[in-house]
């Protein structure tokens, strides 16, 4: 038993992207984590949709667990304290710091970060080491030409069909948050 809230672990990019529904969902989640009385556990900075989620979850009065690696201080690291905030030596223990303090990963959209991100939690789900729910925010289609590449795999015979029913694609905030709260205790 934790004494922690639950907790969701967001990855998403550090910019804004080309749609600004991208911003606009990326505020809109950490509105609803500060309602269901959760915990946003992020990559800590103030830029992108990463300082969007933040800054609504905080506002909003969600509590914060914020990672950051030491080379990207400079870049990265938020202005105002978005919470409790950990500083770690390499992007490797980021992400592990990230996904062993969440029961639950949301994959906003972003670039190359949230692709390895999202690669390395499903790789360990294939592998059976998780069963933690991995949820895409499919934002205006955003993650469809990677759903459509994991189905590619799939057809290929390089991963079994069983991969598909490792993440869930969610078209809206409420239908991410629905997903959740299927799993999450009551």
């Amino acid at each position: 038993m934790t004494d922690r809230p639950f907790s969701l672990c967001v990855y998403c990019g550090s910019r804004d992207g080309a749609d600004p529904a991208y911003r606009d969902a990326a505020t809109e989640l950490g509105r609803s984590i500060a309602a269901r009385g959760w915990r946003l556990v992020y990559g800590a900075g103030d830029v992108g949709l990463m300082g969007a989620v933040a800054d609504a979850a905080t506002t909003a009065g969600a509590p914060t667990l914020g990672v950051i690696p030491t080379h990207l201080l400079s870049t990265e690291a938020p202005r105002r304290a978005f919470g409790d905030r950990v500083i770690t030596e390499t992007m490797h223990e980021r992400k592990k710091v990230m996904f062993m303090n969440a029961d639950a990963v949301a994959v906003l959209p972003g670039g190359a970060g949230s692709l390895d991100e999202f690669f390395e939690v499903l790789t360990w789900a294939q592998l059976g080491l998780h069963a933690k729910p991995i949820v895409l925010l499919d934002v205006n289609g955003y993650w469809q030409p990677l759903v459509a590449l994991v189905e590619h795999v799939i057809h290929e015979g390089f991963a079994a069909e069983t991969l598909r029913g490792l993440f869930t694609v969610a078209a809206t905030v409420d239908d991410l948050v629905a997903v959740l709260e299927k799993g999450t205790p009551a």
